[in-house]
């Protein structure tokens, strides 16, 4: 799919949690990555499409960068009113990630438990493969789903399961 430029936006910038780039269409956030060592790292990150527009930064943007950030530090923020574009996401995958989106900041959940939620109890391992293709962690926070046995399962930002375990901690720490 080719994207209009006028419609593109994307920006990278550091952050406590590593580099990260954000990648939009119009106001509606398309892609989110985390945890690189680079500028160019995060940029290389995006899908192709997205890459050639770096540096255009309306103002949404620039405004969900600085949450960004202020999250990664520490502070608390559940992304919520983030409007987002699933792109062609099924109907089970778009349920399933709108329920991940209800997790409360600092809670988590088991991937079964995220699929009765999705109302298809059966589907835990379905469930997983949604959470390993989010493209929009954080403000889909599916780093609080975890496995059944309290393990935490995978996680596909970078850093992996490290990146997951900060992430939880770091929530978790500042509930305390």
């Amino acid at each position: 799919m080719t994207l209009a430029a006028e419609s593109c936006h994307v920006v990278t910038f550091p952050s406590p949690l590593g580099w990260m780039a954000i990648a939009g269409r119009g106001e509606l956030l398309c892609q989110l990555t985390l945890g690189h060592a680079s500028e160019a790292a995060a940029l290389k990150s995006l899908d192709r499409e997205f890459r050639r527009h770096a540096g255009q930064q309306p103002r949404w943007i620039v405004a969900l960068m600085q949450r960004l950030q202020a999250y990664a530090a520490g502070n608390r923020d559940d992304f919520r009113d983030v409007a987002i574009d699933l792109g062609a996401a099924s109907p089970f995958r778009r349920t399933v990630l709108q329920c991940c989106r209800r997790i409360p900041y600092g809670r988590t959940v088991s991937y079964a438990e995220l699929a009765a939620r999705a109302g298809t109890p059966a589907a835990a391992r379905a469930v997983g493969n949604c959470m390993a293709g989010n493209r929009i962690p954080l403000v889909i926070p599916c780093h609080r789903v975890v496995r059944s046995d309290g393990g935490l399962g995978n996680y596909s930002a970078a850093g992996g399961i490290q990146t997951k375990r900060r992430l939880l901690d770091m929530e978790l720490s500042e509930l305390s």
